[in-house]
């Protein structure tokens, strides 16, 4: 999940980086920067005129009657389609663990936990903690490699710093040591406003 993230910004940023540039040689065709600032605009830099266009005839046809130009074309815009399936599919895919195996680096042969059981299990127990108004816990990641998410909402009188830490030493540590996984954990906190008191 961490990589696909870190895979969706590198491409993200660089397809602003390639809009940006493009943009900004249109921008500066168009009102013709280089005339307002009094530069001459250096010897082949494209757009530099309103009538301009980033590719001439001659350019567009100076490889065409080579061999090896249109499979290269042809090749390369396939690569890049492939590239954007690949892209799609992998924000399509399924990134629950699904069924979880039971037992460390190496477990018992058919014993799984459904990651909707395991969720339900630790959503409960942390329910129970002092301090905790209500509970809600997801599983992300792989089977082999589960993480857990914990959104609480707490009372209005208790406080962060404690109820994480029973957090981490109580439901996390038990659901740990039940799964055999180390379940890396996010927590996300809400607290319950206070009702607003009347002074008499």
């Amino acid at each position: 999940m961490k990589r696909k993230s870190a895979v969706n910004r590198i491409l993200l940023a660089l397809t602003g980086i390639v809009l940006l540039g493009g943009g900004l040689l249109m921008l500066a065709g168009s009102f013709d920067l280089y005339r307002s600032w009094r530069m001459a605009p250096p010897q082949g830099w494209p757009l530099t005129d309103p009538r301009a266009v980033l590719l001439t005839r001659p350019d567009q046809t100076r490889w065409t009657d080579e061999g090896w130009w249109w499979p290269t074309v042809i090749a390369v815009l396939a690569i890049v389609v492939l590239l954007a399936l690949w892209w799609l599919l992998a924000q399509l895919r399924r990134t629950h663990p699904g069924r979880i195996p039971v037992g460390g680096p190496s477990p018992a042969d058919g014993v799984e936990l459904r990651e909707r059981a395991l969720s339900d299990a630790l959503a409960a127990d942390v329910q129970h903690l002092p301090g905790v108004l209500r509970a809600r816990a997801r599983m992300s990641g792989t089977s082999r490699h589960p993480e857990a998410h914990v959104d609480l909402t707490l009372t209005p009188d208790s406080e962060p710093g404690p109820v994480l830490q029973a957090l981490c030493d109580g439901p996390l540590g038990r659901a740990r040591r039940s799964t055999g996984r180390a379940l890396p954990a996010k927590g996300r906190l809400r607290v319950t406003p206070h009702k607003a008191h009347r002074a008499e």
